[in-house]
C-alpha cells in the first residue's frame, strides 16, 4: 500500500502538471499557430528555442535556469526588487522551470495539428465576415479539438516525469518541492526497494494508460477542414 507521504507526493505531483499544463495551453496555443501560419525569416530560430529542451539535458536547462532565477541573476534580482524571494526552491520555481523544459511538448503536437488545417473552413470563414479571433475559436479549434487532447496529455505525462531539471530547481524539500520522481530517487537511494517499487508502479501504469488512450484516439491521421 501507498503511504501517506506518497499519497501527498502524488497529489504534488499531479497539481505541478496540472498548473503547467493549464500554463502552457495559454501560451502554446498562439505560438503552435504563429509557427503554423508564418512565413518569417525569423520562425526557424524561435522554432529551435522552442524545440531546444528536448535536445537539451535536463541538468544543463535545470543549470541555467537556477542561475538565472537565482538570488544573483536577473530574475532573482528582479524578485527581490520587488519583495519577493528567488525562486529555485519553490514550488512556483518548479512551475516556472516546467514550463519551459515541457514547452516544445505543447506546440510542437499544436503547430502540426494546425498546420493540417486546411486554408477552406478559414476562407468560408471570413466570407461570412468573421473576424480572426472569431475564426479562430469557432473553426479552428474544434478542428484542432484532438491535437489539444494529445498535446495537453503529452505535457501533463512529461511533467510527471521530470528528474533532471526538478532536482536542480527544486531540490528535495517535504511538501514542497519532492514530487514523485525525486521520492523514488529517495527510495533507492535508502535501498527501501519495496517502496520504491510500489511508487514505480504507479508511475508505470500512470505512462501506460497514457500511451494507451493517445494510440486508442488517434489510429490515423486525417486531414482536418477536407
Amino acid at each position: 500500500m501507498l503511504t501517506g507521504d506518497d499519497l501527498n507526493v502524488i497529489w504534488l505531483t499531479a497539481k505541478l502538471a496540472g498548473i503547467v499544463t493549464f500554463i502552457l495551453l495559454l501560451i502554446g496555443t498562439p505560438l503552435a499557430w504563429w509557427l503554423a501560419r508564418t512565413r518569417s525569416w525569423c520562425k526557424g530560430i524561435i522554432a529551435s528555442v522552442i524545440t531546444l529542451p528536448m535536445v537539451l539535458p535536463p541538468v544543463v536547462l535545470g543549470f541555467y535556469l537556477l542561475i538565472t532565477m537565482g538570488p544573483y541573476g536577473p530574475v532573482g534580482k528582479f524578485m527581490a526588487f520587488l519583495g519577493l524571494e528567488p525562486l529555485p526552491f519553490t514550488f512556483a520555481g518548479l512551475v516556472v522551470a516546467s514550463v519551459f523544459y515541457s514547452l516544445p511538448f505543447m506546440v510542437n503536437p499544436l503547430q502540426s495539428v494546425f498546420e493540417s488545417i486546411s486554408n477552406r473552413p478559414l476562407e468560408v470563414a471570413a466570407t461570412l465576415r468573421a473576424s480572426p479571433i472569431d475564426t479562430f475559436f469557432t473553426v479552428v479549434i474544434p478542428l484542432a479539438l484532438p491535437g489539444f487532447i494529445s498535446a495537453s496529455v503529452i505535457t501533463f505525462a512529461h511533467t510527471v516525469g521530470e528528474f533532471g531539471m526538478i532536482l536542480m530547481i527544486g531540490g528535495n524539500l517535504p511538501g514542497i518541492t519532492r514530487v514523485a520522481s525525486v521520492q523514488i530517487y529517495d527510495y533507492v537511494e535508502s535501498m527501501d526497494f519495496s517502496s520504491a517499487h510500489r511508487l514505480a508502479g504507479v508511475m508505470l501504469v500512470f505512462s501506460f494508460l497514457i500511451l494507451l488512450s493517445m494510440h486508442l484516439n488517434h489510429p490515423g491521421k486525417v486531414k482536418c477542414g477536407e
